[in-house]
């Protein structure tokens, strides 16, 4: 099973937690994290998203980004599928899945990885709405979330 997944077509949580945990009898526990087109962003209604990415840059920057949760945290496996091209509102944008002995270390992880997707990964968002379309700026919040974990992005304006 590959780690790092940049796709268009949707994803089966299930499936995918399931195939996670079937390749290792010493998983205790799963976490894992979805996120989603939310159907509001920067105060107009949200009919759809658009992702775009560059291949093969994209996949080894989140691959360095997994190689780094399992520097920092004691886990068994995990998997980052996002997604890309054109989404609607309330469709499955990104999954990351962590498996480890024990719950902490695979929260953790899980919350480092969507951290650092946020923050670091290439990817570009635009957001169809009622008042047109434009491109999804870097928050400052996001930036914070990285920084809990000592490391800077600067990303936000």
């Amino acid at each position: 099973m590959t780690r790092v997944c940049i796709q268009t077509g949707d994803f089966d949580l299930g499936a995918e937690a399931a195939a996670l945990h079937a390749a290792d009898g010493g998983v205790g526990a799963v976490v894992a994290f979805v996120g989603t087109v939310r159907e509001h962003g920067s105060g107009a209604a949200v009919s759809a998203m658009e992702l775009e990415h560059y291949p093969g840059m994209t996949e080894a920057a989140v691959e360095a980004m997994v190689d780094q949760a399992f520097a920092r945290f004691d886990i068994r496996a995990a998997r980052v599928i996002h997604r890309v091209g054109l989404l609607q509102a309330r469709d499955q944008i990104v999954l990351v899945l962590v498996t480890s002995a024990h719950r902490g270390q695979a929260f953790q992880a899980c919350e480092f990885l969507m951290d650092y997707l946020k923050t670091q990964a290439p990817f570009w968002k635009k957001e169809h709405t009622s008042d047109g379309a434009h491109w999804v700026d870097a928050r400052v919040a996001d930036d914070q979330a990285l920084a809990r974990w000592g490391i800077a992005a600067g990303n936000a304006s």
